[in-house]
């Protein structure tokens, strides 16, 4: 975290000396850009795909490389804005963002743009913490709470907006301007960040801080090692090739370095020992496992709109956006029940909400309707509130003031690891459930089935009035196509059920939450 030095009452008496709404809408611009690229990106993913010369599940690497160096960063940014000073920091964030935007919309190959986009996460890996630290301190007490309202608001609204956003820019004009689009947003933070927001006089630059070059290597390379398997294990036969069991030992040795490691240093870049809390413990691992299911949910729906309802790039959007309705009514409610209902009551809630909707777009068909598609989605993201605030509050209850920042920390990075491992999981699944449906409805298509030999015929009698000779071919052509349509909506299908019981298999962890209202007394050891 950011060292803070405060002598007697200067930090009750400084105050920005703009106002500091001005200061909210320039690092809240920064902010919703790099949330906003989080979800843009998931309607364009066929177009990416067809232009770049590249499989569905190889596209989806534009959404994981992102992630993962995101998740990389994060744990650093504290030291970098230390170093560098918090608006330093912030401003070459944006910078950096900007111009890996203009890279990733430039791209000519699929690797560039995966280049791209690892640049791009990086940079955007610790504008969200140093934002919501401008925030807090811009603000007079009394008006924080307002602040982060609004803060949280923003943040609810990107994704709301995103793939709509994202949709209508691919169908109009290309998906190279999704990231286009970020390029006069940036310069306009930057001007705005630049301008109004400066650095409390009780901020010190720690010009020789140390940081944990050890543990953020360890951490960089089991990270990318692991995630490169799971986006190219599929492509490989996984275990089939050499490199994927290579990549896996390396994978293997690196986590338990970075672990021993953390454990030993006395300045870790990630303090695993305030897992010994067990409301961290356990509120760390559900928010990893929910960014497995919301993520994956993510990626998922539009790709299944796209290619087996034949929905073009904007109206699937449309077709997503309503999750963020449900979310912003949610976290309303929920902001008004978390003072008087057990978070836990809460937490469940959210996940048999979220376990209902998958299970619900799990059930859908070739034939399904916006509306269909809509209902699902609107009580999916309608989940987030009970699950977003509760869980937060919750997972932090119990832990010591001094420890937040450490604890916040580990909580982002396993909700950007799970994210970015349920995106790769859902896509692997995908592609292997598809070839096994094909497997298993081909089996049935033979001469002695009379269902197959009726429409078959049928087929050859209508096709061959149209094409003569040909039509026996093309009625085969036919049958194979509606098979290989059956196989991939049978896939989905599974995907959606798999994840819908996923979130019903949180809520036996709620039960390892300790509900306490007290503050502890002693620093965990």
């Amino acid at each position: 975290m950011v060292a803070i030095e405060v002598s007697g009452s200067a930090e009750n008496e400084w105050r920005p000396a703009v106002n500091p709404w001005l200061i909210a809408f320039a690092v809240m611009l920064a902010t919703f850009m790099e949330v906003l690229d989080t979800s843009v990106a998931t309607v364009a993913l066929p177009h990416i795909a067809g232009n770049l010369s590249a499989t569905t599940d190889e596209s989806t690497w534009v959404l994981t490389s992102y992630l993962i160096s995101n998740a990389i960063v994060l744990p650093s940014s504290g030291w970098l804005s230390s170093v560098l000073g918090r608006r330093e920091y912030q401003l070459l964030s944006v910078a950096l963002f900007t111009l890996a935007s203009m890279l990733c919309g430039a791209a000519p190959t699929l690797g560039w743009l995966i280049v791209a986009r690892v640049l791009q996460g990086a940079a955007g890996g610790g504008l969200q913490p140093v934002s919501q630290a401008v925030l807090l301190e811009s603000f007079p007490v009394h008006k924080r709470g307002q602040a982060m309202a609004v803060y949280g608001m923003g943040i609810i609204v990107s994704p709301l907006i995103g793939p709509l956003i994202g949709g209508w820019i691919t169908d109009n004009f290309s998906w190279r301007w999704i990231f286009y689009i970020n390029v006069p947003v940036g310069i306009l933070a930057l001007v705005m960040i630049h301008t109004f927001v400066k650095d409390p006089p009780y901020l010190k630059r720690q010009k020789r801080a140390s940081l944990d070059y050890w543990g953020l290597g360890f951490l960089a390379l089991a990270l990318t090692t692991i995630q490169v398997v799971l986006d190219k294990g599929q492509e490989a036969d996984w275990f089939g090739a050499e490199w994927v069991w290579w990549f896996v030992v390396i994978a293997a040795v690196t986590v338990v370095a970075f672990i021993w490691h953390e454990l030993r240093t006395d300045q870790p870049l990630v303090n695993l020992r305030i897992l010994k809390n067990a409301n961290l413990a356990t509120g760390t691992f559900l928010i990893g496992l929910l960014g497995v299911i919301i993520y994956g949910t993510t990626a998922l729906l539009p790709l299944f709109l796209q290619e087996s309802i034949g929905y073009d790039a904007f109206n699937s959007g449309l077709a997503v956006a309503p999750r963020g309705i449900g979310a912003m009514l949610s976290m309303i409610l929920a902001a008004r029940l978390i003072t008087w209902v057990d978070e836990r009551v809460l937490i469940a809630i959210g996940v048999v909400i979220r376990g209902v909707s998958l299970l619900m777009l799990g059930h859908l068909d070739l034939q399904a309707s916006m509306g269909s598609v809509m209902w699902p989605n609107i009580i999916n993201g309608f989940a987030n509130g009970f699950l977003f605030v509760p869980l937060t509050t919750l997972t932090m209850k119990t832990l010591p003031r001094e420890l937040m920042g450490a604890g916040t920390g580990i909580y982002n990075l396993l909700r950007n690891m799970g994210a970015s491992f349920g995106i790769s999981m859902v896509t692997t699944l995908l592609v292997r459930g598809e070839q096994s449906h094909q497997n298993m409805l081909a089996a049935h298509l033979t001469g002695t089935n009379p269902i197959y030999r009726e429409r078959l015929h049928a087929l050859v009698r209508y096709l061959s009035v149209q094409s003569g000779a040909a039509g026996a071919q093309e009625a085969l052509g036919e049958i194979y196509r509606g098979l290989l349509q059956q196989a991939m909506l049978s896939s989905y299908i599974g995907d959606f059920r798999l994840l819908g019981y996923l979130s019903f298999a949180c809520m036996p962890f709620l039960l390892l939450f300790r509900n306490t209202g007290k503050a502890p007394k002693r620093r965990a050891r």
